[in-house]
């Protein structure tokens, strides 16, 4: 029997993922979590072969999520969840410990394979991810400027944030939604091991970033 522990702060993707792996006998939903703090503590409590992680999570971002709980229980195998491919973020769960990823909205069949291939120590991407996966850790991209984790619209962000500009100053600057800056800036700590905006900031200003006209 293979556990699973549900991470997703939507009910409705929550019920998705359980109604599904239900119609399974071999795979049992042992507990669901809604926020960060709640999946470490529920994976710790729970134990299970396999979690499913959603990466914007409130209170604790997804990637550091997992990279706790790869240290605190190294048998639980996490699977992100995400909305879209994007090789960075990925990348950085991979390192935080996750062996692999879903997009939401996978069918049903490809979610029960990649459950039983996560319980089984096997990394699960798409073929085209698996492949800039192996060239991105043999040789890591050069980037001009600092933070390569990140991608350019995190750079930016971050280049805002050390500036000194608010969150809706942010998104007024670079056309986008509060919710949108807001998910990125939690990426941002995520992929820069920060949990405080001052730590980020701090970070991003010793490596020359902040200097955009406020």
């Amino acid at each position: 029997m293979i556990r699973v522990l549900i991470a997703d702060d939507h009910p409705l993707v929550r019920q998705g993922l359980r109604a599904v792996l239900d119609t399974v006998t071999d795979i049992e939903v042992a507990g669901e979590a809604s926020d960060g703090p709640g999946a470490v503590r529920r994976a710790v409590e729970l134990r299970p072969d396999v979690v499913m992680m959603d990466l914007q999570l409130p209170g604790l971002h997804g990637i550091e999520a997992t990279r706790q709980i790869t240290a605190q229980v190294p048998q639980a195998a996490v699977l992100v969840l995400t909305m879209f491919e994007d090789d960075a973020t990925i990348f950085a769960a991979v390192q935080a410990g996750a062996i692999g990823y879903l997009v939401k909205g996978a069918d049903g069949d490809d979610i029960i394979a990649a459950v039983h291939a996560a319980a089984t120590g096997q990394p699960v991407f798409g073929a085209g991810l698996a492949g800039r996966l192996r060239t991105w850790f043999a040789a890591p991209p050069a980037q001009d400027g600092p933070f390569p984790e990140l991608t350019t619209r995190e750079r930016e962000i971050l280049d805002h944030l050390a500036a000194g500009l608010s969150n809706a100053e942010i998104g007024q600057r670079l056309h986008l939604s509060g919710k949108t800056v807001a998910n990125n800036i939690s990426t941002i700590f995520a992929k820069l091991h920060v949990t405080q905006r001052s730590q980020a900031i701090v970070r991003a200003r010793e490596a020359g970033l902040g200097r955009s006209p406020t």
